[in-house]
């Protein structure tokens, strides 16, 4: 991080301890708003089944998924410019503001178009926060210290990992689906109301002015909007035009969000970026279909299935804490692909439950394993991209790791669901998700590939 980023950042000779009165506020404040969308993630993920039923819609079911990774998109490149040009506590509040409306709106819903409208706006107030959220830990925490922060919002996905589905389920079985977004709401002010006084001490960067991005990141959206689209099962003499307007569409927009170089894979962040692109779609693409696996092919239980996933979600935070213990001894090049090695393993493991022969304790343990290597690659590859960011330009680095990994999510999420309703259809459900399995296991040595881009530096 350049020096006169360093020089402004309240609280220097204190800045290592995350815990120091300096920082507590902000500390006590990024992890709330972490645990709150993080339980609004498992949550919704829960209780959709529910909505459906009440309400109807089961043909807009995906996209209250996909309208709120897409509006994502906008809402990380928009408020990421807007932090560095106005600070962080603006941006902050608007996205928290539209994130609560969406909320409310979601709640209240008498019909899924209205739902996927509420999504949306919290898809665009959570891309706000996660991008505040970084920019938080480039500025105001000293170089020491980022890691043990990244390590302490990895953990705020423990508690709602570990109970945010059952506490979901229980909430929709004998009250409503509906209280899921209306309970969240108030809970969501309040963690907003103690973070904000503290964001408010990260002004301006004083960077010259940058271009207003709002467009381009809509035109990001709609590029990959129309892609999504085009995967979700029609036919090819449909699908083949729409994924090309995408890719016209999208293609250009994305080049101009994220750091020259990225799609290329240049060393430095724009390598960090796009492994961590590719290691997000590799992993979350896997874990979409894991439980299917488990259910229709393994005759497994949901209670099992769910275990199977909360083994990732606490070794993921054991890999978190593992990289900020060891970050002063290991570089960032080596703890990335230490921990790129460790997904594919973990995913190529998930892969083989396809078959009969495997056993299907197979699953728990090697999705454990891919946990426990995003834990050690995600928090490194955002430390790399956010490290190698030009002072005052924290903002719009923050928001292009963030765009990076929602448009993983999304387009690996997208192929994955592509090919197995294609593969299902021209085979069988099983060789649709042994092709599933294929697809991820490439995207992940995809990612690995990439990782040996990172520069060779000692931290």
């Amino acid at each position: 991080m350049a020096k006169s980023a360093e020089a402004t950042r309240p609280g220097d000779r204190t800045a290592g301890e995350v815990w120091d009165e300096t920082h507590r506020q902000l500390t006590i404040g990024l992890i709330a708003t972490v645990s709150m969308t993080a339980f609004e993630a498992m949550a919704v993920a829960t209780v959709l089944p529910a909505t459906v039923a009440d309400i109807g819609g089961v043909t807009w079911y995906g996209w209250a998924f996909s309208a709120f990774m897409l509006a994502n998109l906008v809402g990380t490149s928009v408020c990421g410019r807007m932090a560095d040009q106005r600070g962080a506590a603006p941006p902050f509040v608007m996205g928290v503001t539209l994130f609560v409306g969406g909320l409310l709106g979601a709640g209240i819903s008498p019909t899924m178009p209205l739902l996927v409208l509420g999504r949306a706006a919290q898809g665009f107030g959570a891309g706000a926060i996660s991008s505040i959220g970084y920019l938080a830990v480039a500025r105001a925490y000293a170089p020491n210290a980022r890691p043990r922060m990244m390590a302490l919002l990895s953990s705020a996905w423990v508690v709602p990992g570990l109970i945010g589905p059952a506490v979901a389920g229980t909430i929709a079985d004998h009250l409503s689906w509906r209280w899921i977004f209306l309970g969240l709401a108030p809970i969501s002010v309040a963690a907003a109301g103690w973070t904000t006084p503290a964001l408010r001490r990260l002004g301006p960067s004083g960077a010259s002015e940058a271009p207003d991005r709002t467009l381009t990141a809509l035109r990001l959206a709609v590029g990959a909007g129309a892609a999504l689209f085009a995967l979700d099962g029609h036919s090819i003499m449909v699908a083949a035009p729409l994924v090309a307007a995408g890719l016209v569409i999208g293609t250009p927009a994305l080049r101009e969000l994220v750091p020259h170089g990225t799609l290329r894979a240049a060393g430095g962040p724009p390598a960090a970026i796009a492994a961590l692109a590719l290691v997000s779609a590799a992993f979350f693409g896997t874990e979409a279909f894991l439980p299917l696996s488990l259910t229709s092919l393994r005759g497994q239980s949901t209670t099992v299935a769910g275990l199977t996933l909360t083994a990732a979600t606490l070794s993921w935070t054991t890999g978190a804490w593992v990289q900020a213990r060891l970050a002063a001894r290991i570089s960032r090049r080596s703890m990335a692909l230490a921990g790129l090695a460790l997904t594919l393993t973990g995913i190529a493991g998930v892969a083989v439950i396809v078959s009969p022969a495997a056993p299907v304790l197979v699953a728990p343990v090697s999705w454990g394993i891919s946990g426990m290597g995003m834990g050690l690659a995600y928090s490194t590859l955002v430390l790399e991209a956010l490290e190698g960011a030009s002072a005052g330009q924290e903002g719009e680095t923050s928001a292009a790791v963030q765009l990076g990994n929602v448009l993983g999510i999304a387009m690996g999420t997208g192929l994955a669901g592509a090919t197995l309703t294609f593969a299902s259809a021209s085979w069988s459900h099983a060789a649709g998700l042994a092709m599933v399995g294929c697809l991820t296991v490439g995207l992940a040595v995809a990612a690995l590939l990439t990782g040996f881009r990172l520069s060779r530096g000692d931290r």
